[in-house]
């Protein structure tokens, strides 16, 4: 079974930088296909990019250039690397866990959500 915690979130200005971390215990970590997805009140979660079991990565448009993700699977860590921050951005963070290949900027099986991690770009 695995657990995840994000850390990192926080409040920022328009153009600024931020990382987030994801911490994964148990030992399939390195099998999943991860991810990090984004949501706003009163929108579905978004899948923002994900990370095959392989280590290919897909992210959406709309951060391509600005985000990167990478996966450490020897710290079972997932980290979100977001340079120039949009006000757009603001919102919910959660690292996402499972099955083995993406689906788009998601898990083609998410089996293990964080708990969250709030990002606030304030312009």
């Amino acid at each position: 079974q695995s657990h995840l915690v994000e850390s990192g979130g926080g409040l920022v200005q328009l153009g600024t930088s931020l990382t987030l971390t994801c911490e994964a215990s148990g030992s399939r970590f390195q099998y999943y296909a991860v991810a990090w997805f984004r949501q706003v009140p009163g929108k579905e979660r978004e899948g923002l990019v994900c990370i095959g079991s392989s280590g290919d990565k897909d992210y959406i448009d709309s951060v391509k250039g600005r985000f990167t993700a990478d996966r450490d699977n020897a710290k079972h860590t997932l980290h979100l690397q977001m340079n120039n921050l949009k006000p757009e951005d603001t919102g919910e963070y959660y690292c996402a866990a499972g099955g083995f290949y993406c689906s788009g900027a998601g898990p083609n099986k998410v089996e293990h959500w964080g708990q969250g991690t709030q990002v606030t770009v304030s312009s």
